[in-house]
């Protein structure tokens, strides 16, 4: 339920901040006059500042979850803090002459999103890379080498390797091929970060949402399954996460990577039948402690926004009720409008961004991602729009005039019309399907559960809220540990010696980590990199911390990075993957 929160309520959260180092200080003179005994000064000291940190860290963190970076706003009641990821070489990737994967979208939609006025109701972020052992969570060690050190120069030698991928005709190689796998698996794994620090409400990244990559191989256009990842970074947090999937195909790589457990449900809404990726089918139910917890939602051809919407929200609404996610991925691919080029439904972009409004609606954290769209003014109108639909804001349907109009023409409108294709999804059909779907939700458990447990100190860090000008101290309460061969996910611990190189700014943007920038045909400047203002906030605080972080917690002052001078909204991203925890939850998979 979303409480409202007063100014008063902020205030309360800084008084209480206040009188925490009060008490630190007071202890420190009352020790001083009279010693101790059992325990030394300094150990309480800082006992006493870690106390004083998750004082005003909690009421921080749950200042922001009721409601307090939030406006009045909309049907739901408020407004959402929005982080978008962005990075302006994403765009330049090219998969070939005639293939119906264009990068050059996502520039589109960023072109949308600044003449709309939308980036400044956005905290804007350039995302970190993701690194080889990060990719290594879900997808083998052999095929993120290939990925790697694959080129169109040396393709030719490697002709048995690119079978055993499946990289050479839907997915080529292509020039800055890794590089561009790395970043927009960085985008979405850097978004379910900042949804685990409660730094947003809602984290977008439209160059992710490549379904259908599997552990060993590509598979649709997708390399890296970002999905996944980002699943798996949400779980380290979070007890349950729902996948939601629109596009028009089946999201076959996310299903079959969480199959046989119950801490992900996966539902999909696709076009099933002689269709890529073939899979999907409405008995398709999971197993294991899996069954029931994926969902398919077989459709035909032509369906549009009103029978659409007779499946998903009561389906939705359902599965909402009966599994309580503590954090809900939505794939939003944009081949599923009228008039896609590989698609054959009949969503208009308002009926499509409907179910971004009704998924919004429920107040859980939200990770919207991208996905298919082949006919890329259609794909770059309908992302705008929902971001649009994301920040609570309605946009005017005239076009303002931007970099890419002439792509628009000839109407300049932000809506196209459906278009009279014939709706083969009877009545009777899409009642079945309903009422078959919601007779399997009605089969589960209520929220199913797992162990609470607080992650180990060494991955325990407090981060700088600027805004409140206080220390929000961000741990989490679950771990997981699980490696499953068959479907190929893995939430297994890794790296544990490695945390303080986990996202680290200064080591995935490093030139030697092979993550070369595509060459771009803008020249940029880049600003002197802004003081830390992290300076401000340590004194006594961070002196009793260093003495005892190999105890308590790992704390890092950010790095700003440098900021395009021509791109003035973006920031580097900041976040700071947390490895799992060193108690593993028995997930019980069969």
């Amino acid at each position: 339920m979303s409480v409202a929160v007063s100014r008063s309520s902020f205030f309360l959260c800084l008084h209480y901040g206040a009188y925490s180092h009060k008490l630190v200080v007071l202890s420190q003179y009352r020790l001083s006059q009279r010693g101790n005994s059992g325990i030394s000064t300094s150990s309480l000291l800082a006992i006493m500042h870690v106390c004083s940190f998750r004082l005003v860290g909690w009421l921080a963190g749950w200042l922001m979850e009721s409601g307090g970076n939030s406006l009045p706003s909309g049907p739901d009641g408020k407004k959402r803090k929005v982080i978008y990821f962005y990075h302006s070489e994403v765009g330049n990737y090219y998969y070939g002459q005639g293939h119906p994967m264009k990068p050059h979208r996502i520039s589109m939609v960023h072109a949308l999103l600044d003449h709309y006025g939308l980036l400044k109701h956005m905290q804007v972020l350039k995302p970190m890379p993701a690194k080889e052992k990060d990719l290594c969570r879900f997808h083998a060690d052999d095929y993120v080498k290939f990925l790697r050190r694959i080129t169109p120069e040396s393709q030719q030698d490697q002709l048995s390797q690119l079978k055993r991928f499946n990289v050479g005709e839907d997915c080529p190689v292509f020039d800055g091929l890794y590089s561009f796998c790395q970043t927009y698996a960085g985008g979405s794994v850097g978004g379910s970060v900042k949804l685990n620090h409660n730094e947003c409400d809602i984290a977008i990244n439209w160059a992710g949402g490549l379904h259908h990559a599997k552990k060993c191989e590509a598979s649709g256009f997708c390399y890296v399954n970002d999905i996944v990842l980002a699943i798996l970074e949400l779980l380290k947090v979070h007890e349950r996460v729902l996948y939601v999937d629109i596009d028009i195909h089946h999201g076959d790589g996310v299903e079959e990577a969480f199959y046989t457990t119950d801490r992900v449900m996966t539902v999909s809404f696709h076009k099933f039948g002689d269709y890529f990726p073939g899979t999907g089918d409405i008995r398709d139910t999971g197993c294991g402690m899996g069954k029931y917890y994926s969902l398919n939602v077989p459709l035909d051809d032509g369906i549009d926004d009103e029978s659409y919407q007779s499946l998903f929200k009561p389906i939705m609404g359902k599965v909402m009720e009966v599994y309580r996610p503590g954090a809900v991925v939505l794939q939003c691919g944009a081949d599923s409008l009228s008039g896609d080029r590989l698609g054959c439904f009949n969503l208009s972009i308002k009926g499509h961004a409907e179910c971004v409004r009704y998924m919004r609606s429920f107040n859980v954290p939200l990770l919207l991602l991208g996905g298919g769209g082949y006919t890329i003014r259609n794909v770059a109108r309908c992302w705008c729009y929902e971001t649009g639909v994301a920040l609570g804001t309605e946009l005017d349907n005239k076009m303002p005039v931007n970099e890419y109009y002439e792509y628009f023409g000839p109407d300049y409108t932000l809506h196209v019309a459906p278009s009279n294709m014939e709706n083969k999804n009877s009545r009777q059909l899409l009642d079945e399907i309903r009422a078959t779907l919601l007779d399997n939700l009605s089969k589960l458990q209520h929220a199913p559960s797992v162990q609470f447990q607080e992650r180990p100190p060494d991955t325990d860090f407090p981060e700088v809220c600027m805004h409140l000008g206080i220390l929000v101290h961000s741990f989490s309460v679950f771990s997981i540990s699980f490696c499953d061969i068959k479907y190929g996910y893995c939430l297994a611990d890794e790296d544990q010696d490695d945390v303080d190189q986990q996202w680290d700014p200064d080591v995935d943007m490093d030139a030697n980590d092979d993550c070369k920038p595509f060459p771009s045909r803008v020249k940029r400047e880049f600003l002197e990199p802004e003081p830390s203002d992290l300076d401000d906030l340590k004194g006594d605080h961070a002196r009793a911390m260093d003495a005892t972080s190999a105890e308590t917690a790992c704390m890092k002052a950010p790095n700003s990075g440098s900021v395009l001078k021509d791109e003035p909204y973006i920031k580097s991203e900041q976040g700071n993957s947390d490895k799992p925890s060193d108690h593993p939850v028995d997930m019980n998979l069969e």
